[in-house]
């Protein structure tokens, strides 16, 4: 185990934790060298258990012996970073998150083919950018049931520290990757789509017929436009979350869950 203390912010070995953008953490120029920040204990004990690869950690040095001592016996070629907890708590302008900061490998992106062949319940993200709720949306996932996670590229990177915190580590149990083809590709794994939009044609979220469909992907839109016109026209169905009190619409993460608890497969319940 190697403990190093930096007496600045601006040292080159720490500079993935302090100044570096999530586009330069991605390193798109170099993806074998890409990494994400993974914060807190908690989370990052469920990415070392996911398989992800430490890189570094940065902690405070009484977390050294405290709450990070068992992830740093578990990877013990791993260098520590640590400092006082005035400087550290620059990264921030406030106190750091748990005291504990790890930098992991970023792992490759999945084969769109790998993801769909195993799963029977999809949720494509088209366009969310907000770190929030992509976390939420993942965290969500990942406790109602949904096999797996289809981003567009003009959505939020799930790897993105906010998004990874506000999953609470969930980003790192449901597979993910990144969708380039138009979404009726997905008729090619089996999957009929489900568009959340507010149209003339919209059905019911609790209509049976949804339910029953062996394998569906359900498509979440912008915080704001939501879903663009020729995805919803391309959908297989365009459904709606019934409403009560003259409200028409739920924040993205909030429809995402009751979607998601409405449309999970069944088949364990029976069991």
């Amino acid at each position: 185990m190697a403990i190093i203390r930096i007496q600045s912010l601006d040292e080159p070995a720490v500079r993935m934790f302090s100044s570096l953008t999530e586009a330069q953490l991605r390193s798109r120029v170099d993806p074998g060298r890409a990494v994400f920040i993974a914060e807190s204990p908690k989370v990052i004990r469920v990415a070392l258990d996911a398989g992800y690869e430490p890189q570094a950690l940065l902690c405070e040095e009484r977390h050294i012996g405290g709450d990070a001592a068992d992830i740093i016996a578990r990877c013990p070629d791993m260098p520590v970073y640590t400092g006082g907890r005035e400087l550290l708590a620059q990264l921030t302008g406030y106190t750091l998150t748990r005291g504990v900061l790890c930098a992991m490998r970023r792992p490759k992106e999945q084969p769109l083919e790998a993801l769909c062949r195993n799963s029977r319940r999809l949720v494509v993200i088209k366009g969310v950018v907000d770190t929030t709720n992509i976390g939420a949306i993942f965290r969500s996932a990942a406790a109602l049931g949904i096999d797996g996670v289809l981003l567009t590229r003009d959505s939020c990177d799930p790897l993105n520290r906010r998004a990874v915190r506000v999953s609470m580590g969930s980003v790192f149990l449901v597979p993910w990757t990144w969708i380039d083809e138009p979404l009726d590709k997905l008729h090619d794994y089996g999957f009929r789509t489900v568009a959340m939009a507010l149209t003339d044609r919209s059905v019911p979220l609790d209509d049976p017929t949804l339910a029953a469909e062996p394998r569906l992907a359900i498509v979440m839109g912008t915080e704001g436009d939501g879903l663009p016109h020729e995805v919803i026209e391309g959908a297989d169905y365009v459904v709606r979350i019934p409403m009560f009190h003259g409200v028409d619409s739920l924040n993205v993460a909030a429809a995402a869950a009751v979607a998601f608890w409405q449309l999970r497969v069944r088949h364990f319940e029976n069991n």
